[in-house]
């Protein structure tokens, strides 16, 4: 069953940025994931609060692939950095639907 990871992110440097892309880039697909959006333009429909810089949504072929990137020993310091240079928020969601 497929997963998507839904991340807010907004950069408080840009320090992380060029070396974050290309090793994201390469272990994203390295676990079977596919960037579906990473995108400034995005607008909210409803709701209130602050809004990210940036949206990404990753399709995962499943849990264990987003987990195990996540948990990746080559990934850890560039999730170190970007979470240190960023505000970000990270979301997991189960591709299906719980109210069909």
């Amino acid at each position: 069953m497929a997963y998507y990871s839904v991340l807010e992110v907004t950069p408080t440097n840009q320090d992380w940025v060029a070396d974050y892309i290309g090793p994201a880039n390469k272990l994203v697909a390295q676990y079977g994931g596919k960037y579906l959006a990473r995108t400034t333009r995005h607008e909210r429909l409803e709701g209130t609060g602050e809004t990210p810089a940036l949206r990404i949504v990753i399709e995962w072929p499943s849990r264990d692939a987003a987990v195990n990137f996540m948990n990746d020993a080559e990934y850890i310091p560039h999730l170190k950095a970007r979470t240190d240079g960023s505000i970000s928020h990270h979301f997991l969601i189960e591709g299906k639907d719980d109210l069909a």
